[in-house]
């Protein structure tokens, strides 16, 4: 246990090293060195680094509560679309004049559908302070109200999964119709400046990478933290045993909820992070399919570990990067295989991998 203990701080101060590394060095390499130079990065990689650290915070999110709580949320992508909706939504109400129609209120899609007054729900969104407090608050609430209902009746297991698959379902329905004000199908997109500054110039994009980095980095210290306190140690037990921490005393719905509501809350930012890199966010962000690819990144890394969900993810979403730009028609029947390799193979991930060579070199 020790030398499990003793491998797993290597390696995770060498991710962070990493991490550290690609928060400051990419992007200061790509404002001041010359294009022509070998240590250049061009403001594609900058833009596709970022877009893999947030995907990265929302791995570490997932595995806060699948890894350490034991509960397997198949809709955590909800949380994610919900925290991109409150920042596109700022966003939009940045555009001003500079929309196609010329509205200083209402975003294009509401011109266009003939809407007559911006609705209540958008008020609020032209301050920033307000965007980042919806970006926590939105996705928190709603993990709280399901999550008070779910673990109050005990719900567990394949059930709970499949309820929140059928949530992000039901989000991803309603957020298609244009009756609800969130763009449609069609989602937020074309968006012009954030803070004042251009969102398409390198600068932002370079800031974008260096904050999705030090989030990540900070909600990783966070959560590993959280995790080796009592708190975190009773959720651990909670996922070993639940009847017996309940027989204890505890009672084991709100530990389950705070846990959930805080991953929701990480899940929430790091959708933040990604709609001002990506430029557009929209109802395929809801797709039960994204969450299933969570699940996928978190247990390719191998989950319970924290780090092996930022290595997950980052190798899975950089083999999509590549193999969508090859041959991209093979895409989902690599994802598949990659799932079927990781459950009879690599039950515990590349993590797992990697303490047993450890083990049996010290063997």
């Amino acid at each position: 246990m020790k030398l499990i203990r003793l491998g797993d701080d290597k390696v995770a101060m060498t991710v962070l090293s990493v991490l550290a590394a690609v928060t400051f060095i990419i992007p200061i390499c790509n404002l001041t060195l010359p294009a022509d130079s070998a240590l250049h990065f061009s403001a594609y990689t900058v833009s596709l680094l970022g877009k893999y650290l947030t995907f990265a915070l929302l791995g570490l999110s997932l595995d806060l509560v699948w890894g350490y709580c034991g509960i397997l949320a198949l809709g955590h992508g909800a949380f994610f679309a919900l925290g991109g909706y409150a920042m596109g939504m700022y966003l939009m109400r940045q555009i001003g004049t500079r929309g196609v129609y010329g509205d200083p209120l209402l975003p294009d899609f509401m011109v266009f559908l003939n809407w007559k007054e911006l609705p209540w729900y958008w008020l609020g969104f032209d301050h920033f302070w307000f965007a980042l407090l919806m970006v926590v608050l939105v996705p928190g609430a709603l993990a709280f109200i399901f999550g008070w209902l779910a673990f109050r009746s005990r719900v567990t297991g394949v059930y709970l999964s499949i309820i929140t698959q059928a949530l992000t379902y039901a989000l991803l329905l309603a957020f298609f119709r244009n009756e609800m004000g969130f763009g449609g199908n069609n989602g937020l997109t074309d968006f012009k400046e954030l803070l004042g500054f251009n969102i398409q110039s390198e600068a932002l994009r370079a800031v974008m990478l260096m904050m999705s980095g030090i989030v990540l980095i900070s909600a990783f210290l966070l959560c590993r933290w959280l995790v080796n306190t009592k708190l975190g140690r009773v959720v651990t037990a909670i996922r070993d045993q639940e009847s017996r921490v309940r027989f204890l005393g505890y009672r084991v719905e709100m530990f389950k909820l705070w846990i959930f509501v805080f991953a929701a809350m990480l899940a929430g930012i790091a959708g933040a992070l990604y709609v001002p890199q990506v430029g557009i966010i929209n109802p395929s962000e809801f797709s039960p399919l994204n969450s299933l690819e969570i699940v996928i990144w978190v247990a390719m890394g191998g989950r319970g570990t924290l780090y092996g969900a930022i290595i997950g993810a980052v190798l899975v979403n950089y083999s999509k990067t590549v193999l969508t730009g090859l041959m991209p028609e093979i895409w989902l029947f690599s994802l598949g295989a990659v799932f079927v390799l990781v459950t009879v193979v690599l039950p515990d991930g590349i993590v797992g991998l990697l303490r047993r060579r450890l083990q049996e070199q010290h063997s």
